[in-house]
C-alpha cells in the first residue's frame, strides 16, 4: 500500500487548517493508483550520484530527546539524487556484518547497491551507488512484463536473494553468486493462498531464517513471508512459512489498524515487524513490534510488544524497509529506509537506531 502524504505536507497543511484547495490535491495523491508499467525503472546498470543531508534530531520539537521506546536514535540522512530512477525504496538488506555495504530495491523493479559512509559512528553519506534492472529468467528486465514491477519485499540467504512482487503475488529467487545484480531470477513455487492475496496488498515482508551455525534456531531454512493486507477469518494478517521443517500458514495479530511493511530477524531469535498506518486525522504512524520466533508455527496466531512508535512529530515518512547489524562493541543497530513513491511531496530517509536492552 502506497502512502503519498509526507510529514512535511501534513504539518504544513495542518498549520494552515487544510485549505479547500489543498484537500482535493491530497485526495488525488492518496487515491491515485500506480501505473500499469514501471515509469522509473532503469534499463541497464548505471552508477548514480546520491546526495545526503544529515538529520540531527529525530524529534525536532525536543532536540534533547534521543530514546524512543526501546530505540536510541543514532543518525539519519535525507537522500536525493538527480537520477530519475532513484527512489521508491521498499526493501533493504546489508551485504556485510559492518552495516556498510547494502542491497536495496525499489518498487519499480530496480536494484540499488552501495556503501554507507560513517564518521564517528554516524551516517554521513552513500558511496559507490549503482542502479541495475531486476532480470527475469530470460535475462530481460522484469518490468517489460505488465504488472511485474511492484517489488516490495527482500530477503537474503547467503548469495540467494528473494524478492516479493506484490501485484502478481509471486516470489522470485536470484543467485547473486552468478553475477550479483546481473543474476537472472526464477519464480519460486509458493502456496496457492499466496496467489489469492488482495491486489496491491500482497507480500510486503520476507525474512529468511538462517541455517548452518544457527541450526538450533527455530524454523532454520524457512522463508517467512508476511502480507500487507491479506486477512484471515478473524481479521488478522496472514503469513506463510515456505520451505524449512514445518511449512504452512500462520497469522499475525492485527492491532491499531496497522499494516506490515517489513521485518528483520535478530540473531537471538527476535522477529521485529515494521508496521505503519495512514489516517487523514493523524497522518503517518510507524511502529515496531517484537515477535518471538519460537512462537511462529503453522496455524499459530502470534503477537508481541510494541518496541517503538513514531508519527509526523518525528522525522519519518513512508518507512518500508528495515535491517539490523551488530557493531564491534556488541550494539544491535536497526536501519530503516522510506519509500518516497517518486513523489516530490515525500522524502527518502535512512534512519539508524540502537536497540536498547
Amino acid at each position: 500500500m502506497s502512502t503519498t502524504t509526507s510529514r512535511r505536507l501534513f504539518l504544513g497543511h495542518a498549520a494552515a487548517g487544510f485549505s479547500t484547495l489543498a484537500l482535493p490535491r491530497l485526495a488525488q495523491a492518496q487515491s491515485a493508483p500506480k501505473p500499469a508499467q514501471a515509469e522509473h525503472a532503469v534499463t541497464e546498470p548505471v552508477s548514480i550520484e546520491v546526495n545526503a543531508r544529515p538529520i540531527a534530531n529525530f524529534e525536532p520539537r525536543d532536540r534533547s530527546r534521543t530514546r524512543f521506546g526501546r530505540l536510541v536514535f543514532r543518525s539519519g540522512l535525507v537522500l536525493t539524487s538527480p537520477h530519475r530512477g532513484f527512489g521508491g525504496l521498499s526493501g533493504f538488506r546489508f551485504l556485510d556484518d559492518k552495516g556498510e555495504r547494502f542491497l536495496a530495491l525499489s518498487d519499480q523493479g530496480t536494484w540499488f547497491t552501495g556503501r554507507i559512509r560513517y564518521s564517528g559512528g554516524k551516517m554521513v553519506g552513500l558511496d559507490d551507488v549503482e542502479a541495475a534492472p531486476m532480470l527475469n529468467a530470460e535475462g530481460r528486465p522484469i518490468t517489460e512484463k505488465r504488472l511485474w514491477y511492484d517489488t516490495e519485499s527482500l530477503a537474503r540467504d547467503g548469495s540467494l536473494v528473494y524478492v516479493g512482487l506484490e501485484r502478481v503475488n509471486q516470489i522470485m529467487r536470484f543467485d547473486f553468486a552468478k553475477g550479483g545484480t546481473r543474476a537472472r531470477g526464477e519464480v519460486l513455487p509458493t502456496p496457492p493462498a499466496v496467489r489469492k492475496l488482495p491486489y496491491n496488498k500482497g507480500l510486503e515482508a520476507l525474512v529468511f531464517v538462517p541455517r548452518g551455525k544457527d541450526q538450533s534456531m527455530p524454523l532454520a531454512g524457512t522463508l517467512i513471508a508476511m502480507s500487507e493486507g491479506g486477512f484471515d477469518a478473524d481479521g488478522n494478517l496472514i503469513g506463510f512459512l515456505i520451505g524449512g521443517p514445518s511449512p504452512g500458514q500462520f497469522s499475525i495479530k492485527r492491532t491499531d489498524k496497522q499494516f506490515i511493511s517489513d521485518a528483520v530477524l535478530l540473531p537471538l531469535g527476535e522477529l521485529l515487524i515494521l508496521e505503519r498506518k495512514f489516517s487523514w486525522f493523524t497522518g503517518i504512524n510507524i511502529r515496531i513490534r517484537s515477535i518471538p520466533l519460537k512462537t511462529i508455527a503453522p496455524g499459530a496466531v502470534v503477537d508481541g510488544p510494541v518496541l517503538f512508535e513514531a508519527d509526523l512529530g518525528h522525522e519519518v515518512d513512508n518507512m518500508e524497509g528495515i535491517d539490523a547489524h551488530v557493531t564491534a562493541e556488541g550494539e544491535t543497530v536497526l536501519t530503516m529506509v522510506s519509500d518516497d513513491n517518486f513523489s516530490l511531496l515525500q522524502r527518502t530517509l535512512l534512519l539508524q537506531f540502537t536497540l536498547a536492552e
